[in-house]
């Protein structure tokens, strides 16, 4: 009470303290929470060498950005390849720490035999890609769809690798060996050449992937490299 007999509006100075505390409280916005870690920009690259770790649980591989030599540059995404997975299940990341999915892919039954749908992290399909039976008799052959944007049908370049290719995988014991001879596919869409995977020479599993389009996906161009190792036997 003042003077005058009304209350005062000043208060004491455990009131202006608990006052400001709980006007602290009602206009200080809450702390976000920690957003899943963003995919690196690989859509500005056009050429990258994907590498097979050793391992015994699992196949590990690193993709790279190539460099102008053609040798590895900085690291941009880590897959792992599910063991004794009868339809092949291949998962990327976008960092070594395999906390932040870039795309997966997994195989299922369809009129043309498996179907492997690629998804992002929330499984939402942006691509697919099938081997064409028919086709691989004498070259494997593989159709690659991106919806709305192009079909790109990928062919062993060379009938003699194919076929020497072929054969390996009969011969007993051969098939626990590495094709350690180069091969390449050429990706054409009405003959035009738009994509290349070539597998290097030597006793170490490294493809190089060179993408011609801009438009191409390249979460789905690596996915679709990772399955020429994952889903045959080399």
């Amino acid at each position: 009470m003042d003077s005058t007999g009304t209350e005062s509006s000043t208060g004491t100075g455990a009131e202006k303290d608990k006052a400001a505390v709980g006007l602290t409280k009602a206009t200080t916005a809450p702390t976000p929470a920690p957003t899943p870690a963003e995919a690196p920009d690989i859509q500005s690259h056009d050429t990258f060498v994907i590498k097979k770790a050793l391992s015994l649980t699992a196949g590990e591989y690193v993709v790279s950005v190539a460099r102008p030599d053609g040798s590895e540059g900085e690291p941009v995404a880590y897959a792992r390849e599910k063991r004794l997975s009868l339809r092949g299940q291949v998962t990327v990341y976008t960092d070594a720490s395999r906390k932040s999915v870039l795309a997966a892919f997994k195989g299922r039954d369809h009129e043309v035999g498996y179907m492997y749908d690629v998804r992002d992290a929330s499984g939402q399909s942006f691509g697919s890609f099938y081997e064409d039976a028919g086709a691989s008799f004498l070259r494997r052959t593989w159709q690659v769809r991106q919806p709305g944007t192009m079909k790109l049908t990928g062919r062993e370049c060379s009938r003699v690798v194919a076929f020497v290719r072929f054969v390996w995988e009969f011969v007993p014991y051969l098939e626990y060996v590495p094709f350690i001879w180069p091969y390449r596919f050429k990706y054409t869409e009405s003959g035009k050449p738009l994509m290349t995977v070539t597998k290097k020479l030597g006793l170490h599993t490294r493809y190089v992937l060179e993408i011609l389009a801009p438009d191409i996906d390249r979460r789905l161009a690596i996915a679709h490299t990772l399955a020429l190792d994952a889903l045959e036997v080399d």
